[in-house]
This record gives C-alpha cells, sequence and structure tokens, in this order.
C-alpha cells in the first residue's frame, strides 16, 4: 500500500538532511515533485559508495520506481540542468520518462547571475549571503513579469526574440553599475542546445499531476531550503526568494490542499545556518567540533556552516505554519561526543522572556536563548537502525525534542545511508 500524499518541508534554515529522506520515502511513492527554489539548493544522497548531489531535480529519480516531475514554482537553469542530467547517464541512471519539467517554470540566465553577483557586491557589509546563482533575480523577473519560461526555451524562434531584449536591457544595468556584461554570441547558442536537450521532458505538469492524482497515485512533494528562510515567513531580509512552507508547495506544484494527506518536517539534531543572519543558538565550540569531524559544509557552495544548540522555539513556529504532524529527525550521530546537550526553549528579548519566535530581525538578533541542558550519551549511534538499541540518553533527547516542538517524531537518522535510519 503507498503511503498517503506527503509534503516534506525543512524546519530549520535548510540543510536538514531532506535529500536522505526523500530517498528514504521514495520507495513508498509513485511520484516525487520538486516545488521551488532552484540550484541554490543541493540535496545530498549516499548510495553505497556513491555520492550524489541533486541541485534541480528531485532526490526521487535515484530510485528506479518513481517518476520525478519539477513545478511551475522552480527555477530552472537551463543549462545546469542538462548537465545535472548528464552527470546522472554517467552513473546510469537514466532519467527519460522518468522526468517531467513545467512548462511554466521560469529560467535563470547567464544575466540573472550576473545581475546577482553585482547587486551583491554592491552591498557590502550588507549583503544577504546569497550564492550568487541568479535566483533572486529571477525571481524578480517573475514578478515583474519579465521573465522567461520553459515554454520560451523550446520555442527557439520565440526564446531568440526575447532573450536578445532582456539580455540587452540587463546589460545596460551591468554597465551602469560597472560591472562585466553578459555575451549574447556565448550565451545564445549553449541556451539553445540546452533547450533543445531539454525539450522532451517539457509539459504541462499540473495538467500530468491532476491526472494522477486522480487515479490515486502517491505523491510526495519535497521542498527546498527551510522554513525559516521563506520570503514571507522566514528572518526576512535574509531569508531566499521563494515560498519555503507548505502552502508554498502547493502553489508550485499547482495541487490544491485537498491533495495533501500529511506534512513532515525535517530538522536536525541541532541547527545550523549559511550566510547572513541572526541565529540566536549558534555556538563556536559546537560549530569547530563538527567541522572537525568533516561535517557541515554546504552541497551547492561548499562553504561551512554556522552551527549552534537545537532552537525548539523556531522548530515549534516552523511545526505551527507548516502544519507539521510528524518530524524526521537527522544528524543525531553528530551529537555522539557531546558531554552536555543544550535546547533553546525560550528567548529573553529586552529583559522579558518569551516562548514565540520573534518575526522582527532585530528583536531576533538582540534575542538570548534560554536553555534546558541534557546529559548526552557519550557513544556512537551511527548505523543503528532500531529504537531500542538507541542509548537511553539519546531516546530522551528525542522525546523532549518531540514534547517541545509539539511534532511526534517519525524517523530519527543515524547516518547518510539508507539503512541507517530508525522508523519511529
Amino acid at each position: 500500500m503507498a503511503m498517503a500524499n506527503t509534503i516534506l518541508v525543512g524546519a530549520q534554515w535548510g540543510d536538514e538532511g531532506k535529500g536522505k529522506i526523500i530517498d528514504f520515502l521514495t520507495e513508498e511513492v509513485e511520484y516525487v515533485v520538486r516545488t521551488q527554489g532552484g540550484a541554490n539548493a543541493g540535496h545530498t544522497v549516499i548510495i553505497g559508495d556513491k555520492q550524489f548531489v541533486l541541485h534541480l531535480i528531485p532526490s526521487g529519480i535515484l530510485r528506479g520506481s518513481a517518476s520525478c516531475v519539477i513545478g511551475n514554482g522552480v527555477v530552472i537553469d537551463p543549462i545546469n540542468l542538462t548537465e545535472e542530467i548528464d552527470g546522472l547517464a554517467k552513473s546510469n541512471i537514466d532519467v527519460e520518462g522518468k522526468l517531467f519539467i513545467s512548462h511554466q517554470a521560469h529560467l535563470v540566465l547567464p544575466l540573472h547571475r550576473a545581475l546577482d553577483r553585482a547587486r551583491e557586491a554592491a552591498k557590502g557589509n550588507q549583503k544577504i549571503g546569497t550564492t550568487g546563482r541568479g535566483i533572486g533575480p529571477t525571481y524578480s523577473d517573475k514578478a515583474s513579469r519579465t521573465g522567461l519560461r520553459m515554454v520560451d526555451l523550446v520555442r527557439e524562434e520565440r526564446f531568440r526574440e526575447r532573450y536578445t531584449a532582456r539580455l540587452a536591457e540587463a546589460n545596460r544595468h551591468l554597465e551602469a553599475a560597472g560591472v562585466e556584461t553578459v555575451s549574447l554570441d556565448e550565451t545564445l547558442p549553449q541556451l539553445l542546445e540546452a533547450g533543445r536537450l531539454l525539450q522532451p521532458y517539457v509539459t504541462d505538469t499540473v495538467d500530468l499531476l491532476h491526472r494522477e492524482l486522480a487515479a490515486d497515485r502517491s505523491m510526495l512533494f519535497e521542498g527546498a531550503q527551510g522554513t525559516l528562510l521563506d520570503i514571507d515567513h522566514g528572518t526576512y531580509p535574509y531569508v531566499t526568494s521563494s515560498n519555503t512552507t507548505s502552502g508554498g508547495i502547493c502553489t508550485g506544484a499547482g495541487v490544491p490542499p485537498t491533495a495533501i494527506n500529511a506534512v513532515m518536517g525535517v530538522a536536525k539534531a541541532y541547527t545550523t545556518r549559511v550566510g547572513e543572519g541572526p541565529f540566536p543558538t549558534e555556538d563556536s565550540g559546537l560549530t569547530d567540533r563538527l567541522h572537525e569531524m568533516g561535517r557541515e559544509f554546504g552541497a551547492t557552495t561548499g562553504r561551512p556552516r554556522r552551527c549552534g544548540w537545537f532552537d525548539a522555539v523556531a522548530v515549534r513556529y516552523a511545526v505551527a505554519l507548516n502544519g507539521i504532524d510528524t518530524i524526521a529527525l537527522t544528524n543525531i550521530d553528530g551529537l555522539d561526543a557531546v558531554e552536555t546537550l543544550r535546547v533553546c526553549v525560550g528567548y529573553q528579548v529586552d529583559g522579558e522572556e518569551t516562548s514565540c519566535f520573534p518575526k522582527d530581525i532585530e528583536d531576533l538578533a538582540n534575542a538570548t536563548p534560554v536553555y534546558r541542558e541534557i546529559p548526552g550519551w557519550m557513544t556512537s549511534t551511527e548505523g543503528i537502525s532500531r529504537w531500542d538499541d538507541l542509548p537511553e540518553n539519546a531516546r530522551r533527547y528525542v522525546e523532549l525534542l518531540s514534547e517541545l516542538t509539539g511534532a511526534r517524531m517519525g524517523i530519527v537518522s543515524t547516518g547518510p545511508e539508507r539503512d541507517q535510519t530508525i522508523v519511529m
């Protein structure tokens, strides 16, 4: 019996380990649907001795049984996508007949990457910490109704005309900023070739999904980034350019909320953040410890992640926003050698204690976490696949996080591989 239609979202600042959880759950579904974000997100999946880092294609492509959809809410760099398909082919993973790309998805073009870098450089000390992959400018074009979409790319003459006009406009902005412009002669042939390669996969994915829902096909809707990076509900302005919460997933796939049966959140057993912005539970000692273990470097950029203690206030906020039923807790093995663990249960803001997540960026930056301490387990949990085999203190820690966040722990991940997973 296939699992219910499920949304999977990050419950922190992204990088929670969604790729592994999606891969684990894909065995039980017929479709995996990516719904927002772009190549600024990276999902890492380890299968045997191979590591796969996917930026645009849903992680479910690594399971032979599931079809994969890139929805209308995703912004697609067509050149990167063709490279990703080619990389999978070199690993004997054929996407033909399994990958469907929305004709309504907007394109990330070379001009967007150039504008992204120029804008970030101009901000100086006020920079957001973007990946420089053009995601923000693409969503800006989408909102201002000047964007180009996959349906344009696969119609060559239309694309040639519209890209030429949009690039001329972008180059005027780049010239005014005193930075290098983008060559039409170099980029147009590359984009047209990418369009030819991608054309067989491009379709009306909203119609496809509705037909498959009517046929009772089971679906896993895959979010990118995390709740606290949501453009509306995250730590603005240090956020991404899309809605990373469950409501955004429905919009980005073109399916109604009534089609969804469950929402699963993914959270690390501690907290990490990449780029700029406030991070109340950040701890340099924990950061150094995890980096020394070779953990917490970005799958997309390689940037070291900032690390801190589990923030139950933030995750409880994510549970409420998304309607999270269960949590998949990852990276518990990263805490195996920590003698005393801390969990944030509230904040001190302007001399007053609160159990609510501050929505104002200055309040969050000035928040002092209120911690509860719990003894560590000081033994390896790596690879454990049965709840009863976890050390007692590890079980107590998981139970405490469930109590504080208000969500049931459905999965505990004890390592990056599929079989290093406890199902509750």
